[in-house]
């Protein structure tokens, strides 16, 4: 009896993952984890497994953050290396027979500047300029212009086009006018003026799982690696975004019991629905997949 309660006791040996993330679709990936935690555990059965996913992905962001925290600091102060003296060098005169050497001498070319790299974006997620300056979260980009005191709608010239913007003052040189990083919806986007002194266009991105590098072209890119953004909870996601997080960890539990998944029951509920239509029909020995 000793031996059977032992062998009770054992834990689950562990097993194998296998999969590939693309950067594209990192809910994909996000997907195929939590089917093979439901699929080899019992995970999904408890009552508090979304909030304990919530917690890793804090938990996960806050580590992230607290890493390019130090990574800046260590970048930032570095100690000056001290070159050590180096005792001039004896140079032998050359002698009469080495006067016939022809061979050519090597110059050094002088060195390419280094181009600078990415910027550390401003509290926005953005960057700010001399005449304009942006900011953005996941679903938008913020573009903020002074102008002078006074300035009415009706002196703003705006064109807000998929991959193009342009914005300025008639009369005078656009002050923005260049490509966008990413694409806009341009149904989604406006712009106004705010006390006659600010002109304040907001933009609704197409890929709304993505941080962009630059408001338009020209400008120098940010490290998209160091934004901050907002922790949020499953009920500040967008609808659509929410929907498909939940959508997912449904059919999660739902495979863990044994019983069907959402489209499953779609398409079960959309038979019932024809067979009680159609009742001269025998379905009696017909199978269904």
């Amino acid at each position: 009896m000793a031996i059977i309660s032992e062998m009770q006791e054992e834990k689950r040996p562990s097993l194998p993952f296998t999969a590939s993330l693309d950067p594209s679709n990192p809910l994909g990936f996000l997907e195929k984890v939590l089917d093979f935690i439901g699929k080899e555990s019992d995970f999904f059965l408890k009552d508090s497994a979304e909030k304990e996913i919530a917690t890793v992905v804090k938990v996960v962001m806050k580590r992230l953050s607290e890493v390019e925290k130090k990574k800046h600091e260590k970048e930032t102060v570095k100690p000056i290396e001290k070159k050590e003296s180096v005792p001039p060098m004896e140079v032998e005169k050359p002698k009469k027979e080495t006067l016939t050497s022809t061979e050519p001498m090597e110059v050094d070319k002088p060195k390419e500047e280094e181009k600078p790299g990415p910027i550390v974006p401003n509290k926005g997620n953005g960057l700010d300029f001399e005449k304009y300056s942006w900011t953005q979260n996941l679903q938008e980009v913020t573009v903020t212009i002074p102008v002078p005191s006074g300035t009415k709608s009706r002196s703003v010239t705006c064109e807000i086009k998929k991959n193009r913007l342009k914005v300025g003052l008639k009369g005078q040189e656009p002050i923005i006018d260049g490509e966008f990083f990413s694409a806009v919806k341009p149904d989604d986007c406006f712009w106004n003026i705010e006390d006659q002194k600010v002109i304040s266009v907001l933009l609704t991105k197409q890929d709304q799982m993505q941080w962009w590098k630059y408001c338009v072209n020209g400008e120098p890119e940010i490290d998209t690696q160091k934004v901050e953004p907002e922790s949020s909870k499953l009920s500040d996601l967008d609808p659509e975004t929410r929907s498909s997080v939940e959508k997912m960890m449904f059919d999660q539990r739902q495979k863990q019991m044994g019983l069907p998944t959402s489209d499953e029951i779609e398409k079960q509920d959309m038979m019932k629905k024809f067979m009680s239509q159609h009742p001269e029909m025998n379905f009696s020995n017909a199978k269904f997949n």
